[in-house]
C-alpha cells in the first residue's frame, strides 16, 4: 500500500523557511497521485485531507522530526483542485503553553485563495513516538 503521506511529500517543492516564522511551498499532484483515486470517479478533485497533509509535511520539514495531528480547529475550502495544478502554502505555527503548536495555513493558485486551515499538532520529541 502506498502511503499518502510519502505521496505528498513528493509533490512537495520550493520548500523555504523564512527567518519571519513563515513557511513556504509549492505542490503539485500528477493524474496519477494516489489522493484522486475515487475522488471523485470521472472528476478528479484534490481531497482536503490531502491539503492537511500539505502543511503537516511543511512542518515536519522545517523540524526534522515527526509531526501529529491532534485537532482540526478550523479547515474552509473555496475552490477544487485539479490535477497538476499548482498549489502555493503559506503557513506559520505558535506554540502553545501545552506543548501543542498551532498550524494556519492558507494555500492559493494563481494568486486566487483555494484554502485556509488552523491545526492543532504535537511535534514529536523522538523516534520512538512520544513528545510534546
Amino acid at each position: 500500500m502506498i502511503n499518502i503521506k510519502k505521496a505528498v511529500e513528493q509533490c512537495m517543492s520550493g520548500f523555504e523557511a523564512k527567518e519571519s516564522g513563515e513557511l513556504t511551498a509549492g505542490f503539485m499532484f500528477p493524474d496519477d497521485f494516489i489522493g484522486f483515486q475515487g475522488h471523485f470517479p470521472g472528476s478528479k478533485i484534490l481531497p482536503g485531507i490531502c491539503q492537511i497533509q500539505c502543511a503537516l509535511c511543511m512542518l515536519e520539514k522545517l523540524h526534522g522530526k515527526k509531526v501529529v495531528l491532534r485537532e482540526i480547529i478550523s479547515a474552509k475550502y473555496f475552490q477544487p483542485v485539479l490535477p497538476s495544478e499548482e498549489l502555493i502554502c503559506r503557513a506559520g505555527s505558535t506554540r502553545e503553553a501545552s506543548g501543542d503548536v498551532v498550524l494556519k495555513a492558507s494555500f492559493s493558485m494563481d494568486n486566487k485563495k483555494v484554502s485556509e486551515m488552523k491545526l492543532r499538532v504535537c511535534v514529536m520529541q523522538d523516534k520512538g513516538g512520544t513528545g510534546k
